[in-house]
């Protein structure tokens, strides 16, 4: 049995005609992935990073292109938990530029908020900060798809970590007023994130662009602060 088989065999119970049904109920509960020890149908859900920690040094990265480019969700979210070690397991530098370069070249399968979310500020985010690559994530944000400015915004996230706040507040403020909600919410993270790193730069920033923010983006961007100054910014009163 090949390796992607084995990983199929492994993830199978996820993948079942009957978990359509269960799918969009289980993400309402913003678990956005399934847990070992969930269960589903009666059946003990296999955790998907456990699977990757198993196989991430077996397969390689034809294989993982299977792997990645599969119709279904679960396989393509495992592919990157695999890929996420790949990168964060070596120190070779070659290994690092092609684990990227493999990444950049299967963006259209990255296509989904939780396959985003769960991979590009770990790979992306890294590599970019580590080698001050930039612009990488500012082409990303300049373009027309709606996922890869999703993924440029939600890369800086490993900018805020380490207090870097510009290429976050220049991605937000270049799609404040995009048309679609998620990248709406994806902005009010990010700017909460910078709020729980630092209040103030939060706060300086809103009080240039709250009035322009759609009320969504708003709402996640004030979500931490005290409950009379975010009234006072649902208001307008700032």
């Amino acid at each position: 049995m090949s390796i992607v088989k084995e990983i199929q065999e492994a993830l199978a119970v996820l993948s079942i005609p009957e978990k359509a049904e269960f799918f969009p109920r289980f993400f309402k509960t913003g678990k956005g992935e399934y847990g070992e020890g969930d269960l589903f149908l009666g059946v003990k859900v296999p955790d998907q990073r456990s699977v990757a920690k198993e196989y991430y040094s077996k397969i390689n990265l034809k294989e993982l292109s299977v792997l990645l480019s599969s119709k279904y969700h679960e396989h393509r979210l495992t592919a990157l938990f695999i890929l996420i070690l790949k990168f964060e397991k070596t120190k070779d530098k070659a290994v690092k530029e092609e684990v990227v370069t493999f990444y950049l070249n299967h963006l259209p399968y990255v296509n989904n908020w939780d396959l985003v979310d769960s991979s590009c500020y770990k790979i992306l985010g890294r590599y970019t900060f580590e080698n001050q690559k930039e612009n990488l994530l500012r082409e990303l944000s300049e373009s027309d798809e709606m996922w890869h400015k999703r993924i440029a915004v939600v890369g800086t996230m490993h900018y805020i970590k380490k207090g870097s706040f510009d290429l976050t507040k220049e991605f937000v403020t270049r799609n404040l007023k995009h048309s679609h909600d998620l990248m709406h919410k994806a902005n009010g993270w990010l700017l909460r994130e910078m709020g729980n790193k630092n209040e103030g730069e939060l706060i300086s920033y809103l009080n240039q662009y709250y009035k322009e923010m759609p009320r969504t983006c708003l709402r996640y961007a004030i979500e931490k602060l005290d409950e009379d100054l975010r009234q006072d910014y649902l208001k307008g009163h700032v």
